[in-house]
């Protein structure tokens, strides 16, 4: 794969790789138009797929906030076209590295020394790069490590690459109306902590702590002495990513294993930490060769206030749903129901949330819960697609729901859908057993 010897860091350098990536989109468009005539049954399909291509590679070469948030738009698979979750899954695995002689500078920089000068062997080539960062091979006393090293400029770029992005941004959270840039205000705050690998290491080192006595679960070493505020090393951790093994494992009673390890850390974080990895993609995971979980980046942490948490879970119970007065008076706590909505609003809003809720907190509402469930999935689809075509709710004043929602709704969505993957079927309180 092509390296890069450098990434465009200034606000103008940044904005110029946009503006082409929309003129190229233009001439989509302008294609699409004649496609319209001669081929209408394929035109929209081949736009999705040229549009994908070029938004992706415009990103890429950017790095940093403006491709974590195609990374996160990879995950949006009921909300965008399939074209774009298959083009910006690339940037969970698949981003340009940067060169040799460039991280060689970067370590320098940061550390006084030359890798070489750290580590008995360090692998000038990348094994992995992200969106933020890319991690490289090192040995250390016959230990074998994993190096992550941030791109250069990526901290100083998250206000002005959001303001880029803000449109694809908007559109990936449903962000509408007033109030609006209190959920730009929370993605940039993360996307901050992302880039502080010194918070990173005391956030892993935290959840290895707190998590390690989970049965079947792996989390990597961390090491001080080699790490910095832009470098992080910790543990090489042998293992396939998460969607690698869906792929291809057929043994179910194994992925259940693995599904009720990852649900029983998500909900231990969640119930018990009031801390949760918040960045739930494949890319994020690896199984052993001995069907054990491992868990890796512990660089968004999303910390769930008290204030937040118990409406948020009294309303995921079936009680909740079932009794309309205590439905609405969560749903007020957590601010999808406004004090200046009149009447017919209200009456829209606790509908439209209600049928809404009964569907997504299904998982919550017995002893075990199936994710190959395909009646499920396929109501979770019908409401993703009411919600993305619902006009009234788009002309409603104002966005709705708590600032919390955006990454605590991520991580629930983000983790059913490493479930779906695994078809795992778990039990839903099993994680108490370890409190």
């Amino acid at each position: 794969m092509k390296t890069l010897d450098h990434i465009p860091t200034g606000k103008l350098q940044r904005a110029g790789k946009l503006v082409q990536t929309g003129v190229k989109l233009g001439g989509n468009y302008i294609k699409y138009m004649g496609d319209k005539i001669v081929d209408p049954a394929n035109a929209r399909e081949k736009l999705d797929e040229e549009n994908a291509k070029d938004i992706y590679n415009g990103l890429k070469s950017l790095k940093g906030s403006a491709l974590k948030v195609a990374q996160m738009l990879s995950m949006e698979k009921n909300l965008l076209p399939s074209a774009y979750v298959e083009r910006f899954s690339l940037a969970q695995f698949s981003v340009p590295p940067l060169s040799g002689p460039l991280v060689r500078k970067i370590v320098k920089k940061h550390l006084g020394k030359y890798p070489e000068d750290f580590f008995d062997t360090f692998t000038a080539e990348s094994v992995n790069a992200a969106s933020i960062g890319q991690v490289h091979l090192a040995t250390k006393e016959g230990k074998k490590l994993a190096v992550k090293i941030q791109y250069p400029g990526v901290a100083n770029s998250i206000g002005s690459d959001l303001a880029l992005v803000k449109p694809v941004a908007t559109r990936m959270f449903n962000l509408k109306g007033q109030d609006t840039e209190k959920f730009f205000k929370e993605i940039e705050e993360k996307l901050t902590e992302e880039t502080d690998y010194t918070l990173e290491l005391k956030q892993s080192l935290s959840i290895k702590e707190a998590c390690q006595h989970i049965p079947n679960l792996l989390l990597p070493n961390y090491y001080a002495d080699f790490s910095c505020e832009k470098i992080l090393t910790m543990d090489w951790m042998e293992g396939i990513h998460l969607s690698e093994y869906t792929r291809d494992n057929t043994d179910q009673a194994l992925n259940n294993r693995i599904g009720q390890t990852l649900w029983d850390f998500y909900m231990y974080q969640m119930h018990v930490l009031r801390a949760v990895h918040a960045d739930p993609h494949p890319g994020n995971f690896l199984v052993t060769e001995q069907g054990e979980l491992v868990a890796i980046d512990f660089g968004c942490i999303k910390i769930v206030p008290e204030d937040f948490y118990n409406p948020y879970f009294e309303l995921a119970s079936e009680n909740a749903i079932n009794n309309k007065t205590l439905f609405v008076e969560k749903i007020t706590a957590l601010e999808i129901l406004r004090t200046d909505d009149d009447a017919a609003a209200r009456a829209y809003i606790i509908a439209l949330f209600h049928d809404m809720l009964s569907v997504f907190t299904q998982p919550f509402h017995g002893e075990t819960f199936d994710f190959s469930d395909e009646g499920f999935w396929s109501k979770i689809a019908q409401m993703s697609e009411r919600l993305a075509n619902d006009d009234y709710l788009r002309k409603l004043n104002g966005n709705r729901g708590s600032r919390h929602f955006l990454y605590i709704n991520r991580t629930f969505f983000g983790l059913y859908n490493l479930m779906h993957d695994l078809k795992a079927e778990i039990i839903v309180d099993h994680y108490k057993r370890y409190v």
